[in-house]
């Protein structure tokens, strides 16, 4: 019957990833990022190999099993949104193993260092469940503006609605109406934080509270408004005002 030991080598050898020869952008090892996975990362004497991490990852920690004959360091590259961080191993001798493990922000990489009589230069990921999660996104967009725009007619459309008052990120693009709804779209960025209620305002300046469906980037309202005041905060409130304006013949179509 196999020891305990025998069936974690098993497991082991299941989940580690060989830098194979087809999977080589010029001198980087290029590994599908998995949970769980572990990668072999070959390491030579006098040479340094470099571990890239994903542009915008965050490093937390980086522990080794033998710090004592590896050189482990780290560094970055880029500014912004594409700063890189750089983890670099060196041996000090040939026949050497040990694992190293990196957190970040993101996730967690699992790695086997040998040192062997060649050096891989370095090594980076591709990450398939982010371009999944984009691609979603992508789509939901998509999804969104076309189950907004179905059965309007371009030519129904009015956009003759001012903003105006503070500048929050949350602050929308603009506000339209088909004749009978009208829509307020909003910056990507409503979707990562608070939500302003809508309050329509008549004519003696009383605000009251309005019924509206979100539908990704957007709120409608069921009916037409001559003003209305997005809303947000407590010791300090955000207030935008959204305000319809009269056309020649005097103001289009309001609703009871």
């Amino acid at each position: 019957m196999p020891s305990a030991s025998a069936h974690v080598a098993a497991a082991n050898r299941a989940a580690t990833l060989e830098p194979t020869s087809h999977a080589y952008l010029n001198g980087v090892r290029v590994y599908p990022y998995a949970e769980g996975m572990l990668y072999h990362v070959y390491a030579a004497p006098e040479r340094v190999t470099d571990i890239a991490l994903q542009p915008g990852e965050v490093l937390g920690a980086v522990a080794s099993g033998d710090t004592v004959r590896w050189v482990i360091g780290d560094t970055s590259s880029g500014t912004g949104a594409e700063k890189r961080t750089h983890v670099l191993v060196k041996p000090f001798a040939m026949g050497l193993t040990t694992n190293l493990v990196i957190t970040t922000d993101r996730r967690t990489y699992h790695i086997t260092l040998a040192s062997t009589a060649a050096a891989m230069a370095a090594i980076s990921w591709i990450y398939p469940q982010d371009a999944m999660i984009a691609l979603k996104h992508v789509e939901g967009q998509a999804q969104t503006a076309l189950t907004v725009a179905t059965g309007v007619e371009l030519e129904e459309l009015h956009f003759d609605y001012a903003l105006s008052g503070d500048h929050p990120t949350w602050r929308p693009l603009r506000a339209f109406d088909d004749g009978r709804q009208t829509f307020i779209e909003f910056p990507a960025s409503l979707a990562v934080g608070e939500a302003p209620p809508l309050f329509l305002v008549d004519g003696h300046g009383v605000a009251q509270l309005v019924n509206y469906r979100v539908l990704g980037r957007f709120y409608i309202v069921d009916r037409l408004f001559d003003a209305a005041e997005l809303r947000l905060g407590t010791k300090h409130q955000d207030v935008v005002r959204i305000a319809r304006a009269a056309g020649p013949a005097g103001p289009r179509g309001r609703a009871s």
